[in-house]
């Protein structure tokens, strides 16, 4: 996702020269890729993320169109006071982008692991959450981002994600994917993991269980017309993260369907309100932590009585 990313940040900094690109250290040869097509439209903070949100504010304040880029671990629990009070107090028009969402960090452990980040700004007002799950729509999601006019936050994964969509994607606030079809349950994700819920979906299928799988990419506003016509006509609905499910998408989910009175059991699947567990790779994390595909079959199949 960070090639998709920086992909379509190049294309927007060669159409627009207010929009400028922030990093705080992160070593990554894509930086080096941006500094060479545009030197006066970079700024390099090294490791002082709060004075990066600050400056990112002052900036917008001035016309410009600031992309914060870096660990989303540090963007988003080191700079939260910053951005709670320079950018959506303030209502900037500034783009947060955190890399390594989820367990996609997944080698340093819990300390790089971004798996508390929409619990934590889904409750500042003013802020567009969006979390892409492909290359594509990452690149959707940032070109969403320079359209919209204030904070927005985009949780930006970097796991290799297959991707299940179209190069001409376009990402709409509060439209979700409907990935498959089914008639025993209801899953709705976000993010990385959907690769993993979709080879489950698929496994499941080859065994007479059928499920509707939903891609989110609208954490908030999150699109609650949308998310109730998914659950028309279910019996049970199922969220799956790589995120703490607590404050997460089970409980956006859980909070539209007692909203609307449907009376529709849920269970949520993620990290089960403590810090992941494991070290390794991607897929070695995610099996440990019960986010795996073969993990989720198991899951699912006991969700739809078919254990």
């Amino acid at each position: 996702m960070q090639s998709a990313f920086i992909s379509k940040l190049l294309e927007l900094a060669e159409r627009d020269g207010n929009v400028l690109y922030l990093l705080a250290d992160n070593g990554t040869n894509y930086d080096g890729m941006f500094r060479r097509s545009f030197p006066e439209q970079i700024v390099d903070f090294g490791i002082c993320e709060e004075h990066m949100v600050a400056a990112a504010a002052g900036m917008a304040s001035a016309g410009k169109i600031p992309f914060v880029f870096t660990a989303g671990a540090f963007l988003c629990y080191r700079s939260l006071e910053f951005i709670r009070n320079d950018v959506c107090f303030q209502n900037q028009n500034v783009k947060l982008v955190g890399m390594g969402s989820g367990l996609s960090i997944s080698s340093l452990g819990p300390t790089h692991h971004t798996t508390e980040d929409a619990a934590v700004l889904r409750a500042l007002p003013n802020l567009l959450l969006l979390s892409p799950a492909t290359p594509y729509q990452a690149a959707a999601a940032v070109e969403l981002a320079y359209r919209h006019e204030g904070p927005v936050y985009i949780r930006l994964g970097m796991s290799r994600e297959k991707e299940f969509f179209e190069e001409d994607y376009r990402m709409e606030v509060g439209k979700s994917d409907l990935v498959c079809d089914g008639e025993d349950a209801v899953v709705f994700t976000t993010g990385s993991v959907l690769e993993e819920a979709a080879a489950a979906a698929e496994r499941l299928r080859e065994s007479g269980v059928s499920v509707r799988l939903v891609n989110v990419t609208t954490l908030k506003p999150f699109g609650t017309e949308d998310a109730l016509r998914r659950l028309a006509g279910m019996k049970r609905a199922v969220t799956v993260e790589e995120h703490n499910v607590s404050g997460g998408l089970g409980a956006i989910v859980a909070e539209t369907i007692a909203r609307a009175g449907l009376g529709i059991p849920l269970t949520t699947v993620g990290v089960e309100d403590r810090f992941a567990e494991g070290y390794g790779t991607v897929q070695a994390v995610r099996r440990k932590n019960g986010l795996d595909a073969e993990s989720l079959c198991r899951r699912l199949r006991e969700v739809c009585g078919h254990e």
